[in-house]
């Protein structure tokens, strides 16, 4: 699973860097960890039994961490200053063991991008229960607040990953399904791109951002929808002084 993002897209203009990294550091890893479970329980449920064997069907971070995916790369890129994106280490699947191959395959490639649309809706209403909570406990606004902000984040930061993930460039979810679309001359010299799948990504990050952006707008719209029911219930900023 990969993600992309810029220096924190969505947290409050107040914010210095290290808590704005507070606030999203554990909601990204969260919410990569949620798409590679996703992936290795669908997995698991189509009749391929590799995550569990191999002790990747779980919620501990740790087993999804790669380090230079989740952790060197995104960190040189931002030195750099340029387009930062990582990613969790790939849950490990076999889709011979499928009892469907081609079923299988789209719904394990699409049950991590899924997750991240289901965390985003669900965070919704949790950012306004947490509001409704700290109006009516005053002694609870400040741990509320830091609460309610990183459910915001969670909100766009997963919309970001369900449609980056969608983009049909190998090995993102969205080729193994837009590799059915093809016809089979097409869709095997389209599969083999899938050894040059990061230095595409990386190419279409650097040189073709308005086509990024493009992609995805949706999730820019569906946030600024949320936003428009979540935000009478926003607490006042935790971090003011």
């Amino acid at each position: 699973m990969l993600g992309i993002t810029s220096r924190f897209p969505v947290a409050p203009a107040a914010l210095d860097p290290i808590q704005q990294l507070l606030l999203v550091a554990p909601v990204l890893l969260f919410s990569m960890v949620a798409h590679e479970y996703a992936h290795g329980y669908a997995a698991f449920k189509q009749g391929d039994m590799t995550a569990y064997q191999l002790g990747r069907l779980t919620w501990n971070p740790l087993k999804h961490i790669d380090p230079f995916m989740t952790i060197i790369l995104p960190a040189l890129l931002a030195l750099l200053g340029g387009p930062i994106f990582g990613g969790a280490k790939p849950v490990p699947v076999n889709p011979r063991n499928y009892r469907h191959y081609r079923r299988g395959d789209i719904i394990v490639s699409l049950a991590g991008v899924t997750t991240n649309v289901f965390i985003a809706f669900v965070s919704v209403p949790l950012v306004i229960l947490v509001g409704l909570a700290g109006s009516a406990v005053p002694a609870l606004t400040r741990p509320l607040g830091i609460l309610q902000l990183m459910l915001v984040q969670g909100i766009f930061i997963n919309l970001i990953l369900a449609a980056f993930n969608l983009m049909p460039i190998p090995p993102l979810d969205g080729s193994h399904v837009f590799k059915y679309i093809l016809p089979p001359k097409w869709s095997m010299a389209y599969q083999r791109l899938g050894g040059l799948g990061f230095l595409l990504l990386f190419a279409m990050l650097t040189f073709g951002r308005p086509l990024v952006t493009a992609w995805l707008s949706p999730a820019y719209y569906l946030r600024g929808v949320a936003e428009l029911f979540y935000f009478p219930y926003m607490l006042p900023n935790p971090f003011d002084a």
